[in-house]
């Protein structure tokens, strides 16, 4: 069978002999593909039978420069390693599906220079829109990015803008409700490892859980804050030999992510200690391997899937040019899930 593609490569099955073999006008394939309620069933079966015989494939490039973008979306996210970015992935793939329209992932790696060679490739292709957690926290990527005049949402933070929309969590309500659980739990002494201190997500944390030792009436000493780089595995375990050489030693912990929270374990292993004899620690995202660690654990839950459907829902209703669309930020509430890692102190 011949290779499908364009009218003008010779060789290659085009409209043109779609259009000769079932008996219709090119306008009438193009109408079966791209518009299907302006052409009868009968008609539409025929098209379709032909195109299945001959094996042709429309070109996608070219249908991109008579509508002017794409059938894709772009999601670019900090870390395509976390897990909870897999989720919102999830959420966004499956209503971005229901509209015909695919996702195309992209991982910045937390890194500025990367994330502007990503939107300049996005505007290249002329994606139709971009869901994106920004790494620049100036802005300054997507202030370049706007001129393109491809829409786009935020993810995972938190925007209070007229230019575009967002979907996000309360993190400093999840800090809070972290912290506070600890010191319910009957610590006095807690640290809260962070990722980088400039992404808001992080810092918005730090704020929830300095909000909930101030509630408690105790003083600055009570919350220890240790920064790490990344919100990984890695930096976890580097922020868990740091933790365990303070002196006095906070005897809880709350991490900026899961991620962190699972390598600080493997390190309080490797030092012999027990969680949450020892060491109580709380986690942030809920992925599924916080409930499937040695120690479950505590974490305070994002919804995840959810942000991706929402933000994705957004992002084409813009795209449709829908009269009734209007930028919003979506802001929604974490929850803490209790397990094993959080068990309160014997007094």
């Amino acid at each position: 069978m011949r290779a499908a593609g364009d009218d003008h490569n010779t060789g290659e099955v085009g409209i043109k002999d779609v259009a000769h073999r079932a008996g219709v006008s090119i306008g009438t394939v193009s109408n079966a593909l791209n518009r299907p309620d302006r052409v009868s069933a009968d008609t539409r079966a025929r098209v379709r039978a032909v195109i299945d015989e001959l094996g042709y494939v429309r070109s996608e490039s070219a249908r991109q420069l008579r509508a002017g973008h794409s059938r894709i979306v772009a999601l670019l996210v900090l870390d395509i390693g976390n897990p909870f970015f897999a989720d919102v992935a999830r959420g966004a793939e499956q209503a971005a599906r229901e509209q015909g329209v695919g996702v195309m992932m992209c991982n910045s790696a937390q890194d500025v220079e990367a994330e502007s060679l990503y939107l300049s490739m996005f505007a290249e292709q002329r994606v139709r829109g971009v869901l994106v957690t920004p790494a620049d926290t100036t802005g300054g990527s997507l202030a370049s990015f706007r001129r393109h005049g491809i829409p786009y949402v935020f993810v995972d933070r938190v925007v209070d803008s007229h230019d575009s929309c967002s979907v996000s969590v309360d993190d400093v309500t999840g800090g809070r409700l972290a912290v506070r659980h600890l010191l319910e739990g009957g610590h006095a002494h807690v640290a809260y490892v962070s990722g980088p201190a400039n992404l808001a997500q992080c810092e918005d944390r730090r704020v929830g859980a300095r909000m909930a030792t101030e509630e408690a009436g105790l003083d600055a000493e009570a919350l220890t804050v240790l920064e790490t780089d990344r919100l990984d595995v890695a930096s976890g375990r580097d922020a868990g030999a740091r933790l365990l050489g303070l002196r006095p030693r906070p005897t809880a912990v709350f991490c900026a992510n899961d991620l962190l929270a699972l390598g600080l374990l493997q390190a309080v292993f490797d030092a012999g200690m027990r969680v949450p004899e020892d060491l109580a620690i709380v986690g942030y995202d809920d992925i599924e391997f916080a409930e499937a660690a040695a120690v479950p654990l505590t974490s305070v839950r994002q919804p995840a899937v959810r942000i991706g459907t929402t933000a994705a829902e957004m992002l084409l209703s813009e795209t449709e040019g829908e009269p009734d669309h209007a930028h919003e930020s979506i802001v929604y509430q974490p929850e803490l899930i209790v397990r094993r890692s959080t068990l309160p102190r014997r007094s």
